[in-house]
């Protein structure tokens, strides 16, 4: 009976060419507000529904407490543990009503941030490989194209136009979703462009700080700026080891 080796098979796994790796060099597409578009979309998304949950709970549980009231106005309780169980229903039927449409409208509003904000990095990335070279009739992969450049590229295209144009996408698909006629429909377009536009600008001020006032170390480290002044952080490195 032979025996089988149980590293025959085995074969040597080297984790360092197991991938095609690109050549290293310094990104300079820096994130828009320090952040990548994971972070971004995850955050917004979440403060986004939250913000819709509060308001419309709040919104829909103060119209359900007057529903109830009118519509119990004409058998009002007389006794004290009457009003008790009457307030007791109020309260439950303006809960119910506020919880349910705060879900929903914190699922809508949540839903709608995150087209403009995929919106809004999908124009960098396009504007960014155009720029490093990327036609419509090559039609070229972002892999085919240097990937310098392409850095480059999308970092220049991160600036309030794709905001702007997001903000235009956005209104332009909330009006043909609900049916808008043109003069509506056109309306919220132009309100789109402009709050797209706005916000766009917001982040051109806040990078337009980060290169007036941060720092080049903790930037080229990836940490962000809002942290260069904590006192921890002006310390010198390797002060206090070994102590």
């Amino acid at each position: 009976m032979t025996t089988q080796d149980p590293t025959a098979h085995e074969t040597d796994y080297d984790p360092t060419t197991s991938h095609t790796r690109r050549p290293s060099h310094v990104p300079t597409n820096s994130p828009r507000l320090d952040m990548s578009f994971d972070r971004r979309l995850l955050l917004t998304t979440f403060l986004a529904g939250l913000s819709g949950f509060t308001l419309g709970s709040t919104s829909a549980g103060r119209l359900a407490s007057l529903r109830f009231r009118a519509e119990n106005a004409h058998r009002l309780p007389i006794s004290q543990p009457g009003w008790y169980l009457y307030h007791k229903s109020k309260n439950y039927y303006k809960w119910r009503a506020g919880i349910t449409e705060g879900f929903k409208k914190g699922g809508l509003l949540a839903g709608w941030s995150s087209v403009f904000f995929v919106v809004e990095e999908s124009l960098d990335v396009f504007r960014g490989t155009w720029c490093a070279g990327r036609t419509v009739t090559e039609m070229e992969g972002v892999d085919e194209l240097d990937i310098a450049r392409v850095d480059r590229g999308v970092g220049s295209s991160r600036d309030f136009w794709s905001s702007a144009c997001a903000g235009m996408v956005t209104g332009g698909v909330w009006s043909v979703w609900h049916g808008f006629p043109m003069s509506t429909a056109s309306r919220t377009i132009r309100m789109g462009l402009v709050v797209g536009a706005g916000y766009g600008l917001m982040q051109d001020g806040v990078r337009l700080a980060k290169k007036r006032w941060g720092s080049e170390a903790y930037a080229a480290r990836g940490e962000t700026w809002l942290y260069n002044g904590a006192k921890n952080r002006q310390a010198p490195e390797g002060h206090g080891e070994g102590s």
